[in-house]
C-alpha cells in the first residue's frame, strides 16, 4: 500500500456538496465502485491511491494540491509523486528506477542527491522542474533528519504494574 499526504477531508467534502454531487456519483466519475469509497475518504478511514488524485481533482474542479492537507516543511519528493497522479511502481518504472531506491529516497535515506539524468528524469515524469525536484529531495531528507532526532516517546506501564516494579502495593 502507498503511503502519502493526506486528503483534507473537509476539502472533500465541502467540494463534492458544493459540486452537487453525492458520493456515489464523485465515485462513478473516477472510476472507484460505490460511493463508500468516497464516504471512507471523507471521513478519514482510507486514502485514495495516487492515481486517483488528479481525476479526483478535476472532477472536483480544484487542483491535487487543493485537496492535499498542507505540508508546512514544503513538498517532498512522495508529495510531488501523488500530485502528478503516480504510483511508486509506476513512478519507478518511467524513471527506470528500482522501485526500492525510490522508495528510500522518497524515506530521506539519501547521502547525496542523483545525477543530473536522474534528476532530470524525475522532473519530467513529475511534471515539475529539476529545481523543484532537488529541493523536493532535500526537503526528504530533512524530514528524515527530524524523524531521527525525535525523542521516543515514553512508555508508561499501567498502574498495577507501576506498583509490582516499585514493590509498593
Amino acid at each position: 500500500m502507498d503511503t502519502g499526504p493526506t486528503i483534507d477531508q473537509e476539502v472533500l467534502r465541502r467540494a463534492r456538496e458544493r459540486a452537487g454531487m453525492t458520493q456515489h456519483e464523485l465515485a462513478r466519475r473516477v472510476g472507484v465502485a460505490g460511493g463508500e469509497r468516497v464516504s471512507m475518504w471523507e471521513r478519514g478511514a482510507a486514502q485514495p491511491r495516487p492515481e486517483l488524485l488528479p481525476p479526483l481533482a478535476a472532477a472536483l474542479g480544484l487542483a491535487p494540491a487543493d485537496l492535499l492537507v498542507p505540508d508546512r516543511l514544503g513538498s517532498d519528493l512522495r508529495r510531488l509523486r501523488f500530485l502528478a497522479g503516480l504510483s511508486s511502481a509506476g513512478l519507478a518504472e518511467t524513471i527506470h528506477l528500482s522501485k526500492v531506491t525510490l522508495k528510500r529516497w522518497e524515506a530521506g535515506h539519501l547521502s547525496r542527491l542523483p545525477t543530473s539524468v536522474t534528476l532530470e528524469a524525475l522532473a519530467g515524469a513529475l511534471g515539475v522542474t529539476v529545481l523543484t525536484v532537488r529541493r523536493a529531495l532535500t526537503r526528504s531528507m530533512q524530514k528524515a533528519l527530524l524523524r531521527a532526532t525525535r525523542p521516543a516517546p515514553q512508555q508508561v506501564a499501567p498502574v498495577g504494574q507501576q506498583r509490582a516494579a516499585t514493590g509498593k502495593v
